[in-house]
């Protein structure tokens, strides 16, 4: 059997590749601030058109499905503050956990609040990201305790 030997180029590229995906970048409680934990209902969701409303119109367009906005353009996979949905995007209300909130989902990771839901109402609801739809369907529904730094 082969071994294979990373050279210390092959190690940065490969990190740097990480870097540019986005897989190494979950955020990570920041330092000094205690975290307080609460008891919530966390689901899951993706960027397909089931789980954050949109179809395509007549002109192959990406617009909102259905609710007060819909036919209105929509942008695919960015998130309510304005960033690219990805790992560690939690949705939250925001009037309880303002946009950059850092959450630890246990079974999940480390997340930060970047969206919005329209079904996500009060304090003990958050959604969390997948990828892929397969995952997030995997995830379901769950009730666990969250800790949350402010």
């Amino acid at each position: 059997m082969k071994t294979m030997r990373l050279t210390l180029a092959a190690v940065i590229c490969v990190t740097a590749l990480f870097l540019a995906m986005g897989c190494a970048t979950r955020p990570k409680p920041p330092r000094g601030v205690r975290a307080i934990e609460r008891e919530m209902e966390v689901l899951a969701y993706d960027a397909g058109k089931k789980s954050t409303n949109w179809k395509r119109n007549w002109l192959f367009q990406p617009v909102v499905a259905s609710g007060p906005n819909k036919g209105q353009p929509k942008k695919v996979g960015v998130t309510a503050s304005g960033t690219k949905a990805k790992p560690g995007t939690i949705a939250a209300d925001t009037n309880y956990y303002p946009f950059g909130t850092v959450m630890y989902v246990p079974g999940y990771g480390y997340g930060r609040v970047e969206d919005r839901g329209g079904a996500i109402k009060g304090p003990d609801k958050i959604d969390v990201f997948f990828k892929k739809r397969k995952d997030a369907l995997e995830w379901g529904r769950r009730r666990v305790r969250v800790r949350i730094w402010k």
